[in-house]
């Protein structure tokens, strides 16, 4: 009942949700999260890059769980003389699906559009080409160069602007679930006692090259690392059966391998088993792409077994993303009896 309730809107996923956390700028969030889970831990502290490490101390070997707090946005990189900003990504975004979506810039949270030509006035050789960043704009209301400079510095950030919210048959909606719902995760496997030595990452700069988790791999050195995510879903109708990596609501997904790890058979095994012993549902992502702070686990240092346990999420990398909240609940239980099991 108690995760019900957070779930909602207004709750704690809400709340991770609605924070700006693109990579190399995710402050609000890592004062959000350090906040909420400092009573659960016996050490906290941030390094270097801006990770939060959370240290639960055991026996045993050592486990590093992590979930990057960081998502996709955009980056300013000049005026254009009408009041109108240049931009690059900051992640991967497709560039088609921007236009018209509202975002928020920077710690003040200035309100824009992002904008792009008319259908109506492209050529066809335009039309055919497709959609490139140097194609689009970000409107803030400006109408000259000089006020977007007085509004907006080089280097600012910007995210999507999504409102959370509840709909259909226990489904959420809302940006940056990739990867806010694995954070989330986290911070309520944290809450649970473990006799196994536990560290929790929060890492920052994930979408740009695991480049925080890399950090913290190296320093903690850990026996086993289980990376949390929010990870694609193809559920859908153009999709066929077995080209579907996760399809929402039907459990946790347990990778078999990505574009930078091949995921140890024995602890998946063991994950499975732990799904299969209490009723948790869980499924197989069967996409061989992406990747995730994993990688930085078993190619550092002296290696670490390691796997991803992901909630499916539609539409990542974009405006908004769908999960399932029972998807979200299993997720946690999976993990929190998982960890009970070492």
């Amino acid at each position: 009942m108690f995760l019900d309730e957070i779930l909602q809107k207004n709750g704690i996923l809400d709340k991770l949700t609605s924070l700006s956390g693109p990579s190399g700028f995710e402050g609000e969030v890592r004062g959000f999260i350090k906040e909420q889970v400092t009573p659960y831990v016996d050490e906290i502290f941030i390094d270097r890059m801006g990770n939060i490490i959370v240290h639960k101390k055991g026996k045993g070997k050592k486990v590093i769980v992590d979930a990057h707090m960081d998502e996709v946005g955009f980056i300013i990189t000049g005026y254009n003389e009408d009041g109108s900003l240049r931009f690059s990504s900051l992640g991967g975004i497709n560039a088609k699906i921007i236009p018209s979506k509202t975002v928020l810039i920077g710690p003040n949270k200035i309100p824009g559009v992002i904008g792009a030509k008319p259908i109506h006035l492209q050529g066809a050789e335009e039309r055919e080409k497709g959609l490139n960043y140097s194609d689009c704009c970000i409107d803030i209301g400006a109408r000259s160069r000089k006020q977007s400079e007085e509004l907006i510095d080089l280097g600012e950030y910007v995210v999507f602007d999504t409102e959370y919210d509840e709909f259909g048959e226990g489904l959420v909606k809302g940006k940056a679930f990739d990867d806010r719902v694995g954070c989330f995760v986290l911070m309520e496997a944290l809450k649970e006692n473990y006799d196994v030595d536990l560290y929790g990452v929060f890492a920052v700069q994930e979408e740009v090259g695991e480049r925080g988790a890399f950090i913290s791999s190296l320093n903690l050195k850990g026996d086993l690392g289980i990376a949390l995510e929010g990870t694609i879903c193809a559920d859908m109708p153009s999709v066929p059966k077995h080209l579907r990596a996760t399809e929402v609501g039907r459990g946790p997904a347990i990778s078999i391998m990505d574009l930078t790890s091949i995921f140890d058979v024995d602890v998946a095994d063991d994950i499975m088993e732990v799904g299969n012993n209490l009723n948790i549902p869980y499924q197989r992502r069967k996409a061989i792409a992406g990747g995730n702070d994993a990688a930085t686990f078993h190619g550092t240092g002296s290696g670490a077994k390691i796997a991803t346990i992901s909630v499916p999420c539609r539409y990542i990398h974009s405006s908004a993303s769908v999960a399932s909240k029972e998807d979200i609940k299993n997720t946690v239980k999976l993990l929190v009896e998982y960890l009970k099991t070492l």
